[in-house]
């Protein structure tokens, strides 16, 4: 399958490499084609590989994955083309967290409102599905790093989108008892909302491998 990954951060390029590895074709799309970052990536991924513009990579993929800050990513999404997203699955792995100049983290949106939402109504004919925002990039592609049974969430309005990335993230070592399905892309605000209590269990624990495991009577 192609993916397009939106961002070249370290979520992007860890996201990137192991679909690669995993046979998939990815473009790795920044906002210009000098992109160091990207064509690093590429020259070392191999034929299945590439880097290109954030439009050439949302052009590419039959799966898009948003993999930017949340604060930028409805500008990164713009630049991809509303019309490289139309009938896609889009994959937002993003958090809107804001830094203030004294390290304390809020989110924009928060509460009412999520990232998800906003790519939703920006881009009605695209099928976003919140995921893997809740772990840090190494344990998305790899929960093995964290033992013992733990969760991921997914969230979206659409069934066959969700059921296709699920697919992925079984491909990533997510057993499918394992994903939790919490319902319409609404459901995102809480997902994001969860990101302020993961940095400080990061400040405890001083890493970031670990996860939240639920347990449920019935």
């Amino acid at each position: 399958m192609r993916f397009g990954i939106i961002g070249t951060g370290t979520v992007g390029r860890t996201l990137a490499s192991k679909l690669v590895s995993l046979g998939h074709e990815v473009t790795l799309g920044s906002r210009s084609k000098d992109n160091t970052a990207a064509n690093d990536w590429a020259d070392r991924a191999g034929p299945y590989g590439h880097a290109g513009t954030f439009a050439e990579a949302a052009a590419f993929g039959e799966i898009v994955v948003n993999a930017t800050s949340g604060t930028v990513s409805l500008h990164a999404l713009e630049l991809a083309g509303g019309e490289h997203l139309e009938g896609k699955t889009l994959i937002d792995v993003s958090n809107p967290l804001v830094f203030s100049p004294t390290g304390e983290v809020t989110l924009d949106p928060v509460n009412t409102d999520s990232v998800a939402e906003r790519i939703q109504r920006a881009y009605p004919a695209a099928r976003v599905v919140k995921a893997l925002n809740t772990v840090t990039a190494a344990v998305m592609v790899d929960p093995g790093r964290v033992s013992g049974e733990h969760n991921l969430f997914i969230a979206g309005d659409d069934p066959e989108a969700k059921a296709q990335v699920r697919i992925v993230l079984e491909e990533f070592g997510w057993p499918a008892a394992s994903i939790i399905d919490l319902g319409e892309v609404q459901a995102a605000r809480g997902m994001e909302m969860m990101m302020p209590f993961w940095l400080r269990l990061m400040h405890h624990f001083g890493h970031t491998d670990f996860n939240y495991a639920i347990r449920s009577a019935g």
